[in-house]
């Protein structure tokens, strides 16, 4: 999968720089990722397909800049052996250079290669947004009338946004003060400077997997969920052993509180 990188000069994921937006929102799709739910964990191949999509598709334009390389090989992310993770990291090409300083090497007046202790390099050149924490900074589900019940029901829909917004694309285009827009179905207001990002068939998945523009935007939407809660999977492991506790805290006290109470109330009957 994580062969020579090939960089396209597409944009990929969320807003572009100038999108145009006003009206409702749009319509956002309720995916089904496999991190949903209390019990819920990042399904690992799908990471891996998401990386592959950023890389070859979304790293020219959209930067992860909050993202440290060595993650990659973290338990509930992508998981690439040590290895790989480190020929990625190596292999991984600096885009824009104003926008990476710390990167530049005095010695030799050039960019050194990434280290794993080195995160994704900024990319500002494009105008285009960090995607780091897009799928938090983003939501999909709303309402009804001001309640949130859709959020407490669904969740906030960050991902769902995401892979909506790159599924939602109509064909339709038109043009605004030199600008071409573009029409979606998932984007407030109807239209998106952004063009088409995927198309499907972008890229050619080692394992396999479908690669058709639902599943693409789908498994992008995943790792970039991932880059925003890449600690989820240990979080939910340490809550559900603290509710097990807190239960188990709870019978312990009720069962002790009958029994100190049970010789008082004999006596008042």
């Amino acid at each position: 999968m994580l062969k020579k990188l090939s960089l396209v000069a597409v944009s990929a994921v969320a807003f572009a720089s100038g999108a145009y937006a006003a009206g409702d929102a749009g319509h956002v799709e309720d995916f089904d990722f496999s991190y949903e739910g209390p019990l819920g964990t990042y399904d690992q191949n799908q990471l891996q397909r998401g990386l592959h999509i950023y890389t070859d598709v979304c790293a020219s334009c959209h930067g992860l800049k909050f993202v440290p390389m060595r993650t990659l090989s973290d338990k509930g992310g992508p998981m690439l052996p040590e290895d790989q993770m480190k020929a990625y990291t190596k292999a991984y090409p600096i885009n824009d250079e104003l926008a990476n300083p710390q990167l530049f090497d005095k010695d030799t007046e050039e960019f050194r290669a990434l280290k794993p202790t080195d995160n994704f390099p900024a990319v500002e050149s494009q105008g285009a947004p960090d995607l780091s924490l897009m799928a938090k900074a983003r939501s999909g589900f709303h309402g009804p009338y001001g309640l949130g019940i859709n959020q407490f029901v669904k969740g906030i829909g960050g991902a769902e946004y995401i892979a909506s917004i790159l599924t939602g694309y109509t064909g339709k285009e038109k043009e605004e003060a030199g600008t071409t827009f573009y029409e979606n179905t998932a984007f407030p207001g109807g239209w998106i400077a952004m063009a088409p990002p995927l198309y499907g068939e972008d890229v050619e998945f080692a394992d396999g997997h479908a690669n058709d523009l639902h599943s693409e935007a789908e498994d992008i939407a995943a790792f970039l969920r991932w880059t925003a809660e890449p600690h989820q999977d240990a979080r939910k492991r340490t809550g559900f052993v603290a509710v097990l506790l807190m239960i188990f805290l709870t019978v312990t006290l009720y069962l002790t509180n009958k029994r100190l109470w049970a010789p008082i109330k004999r006596k008042k009957d």
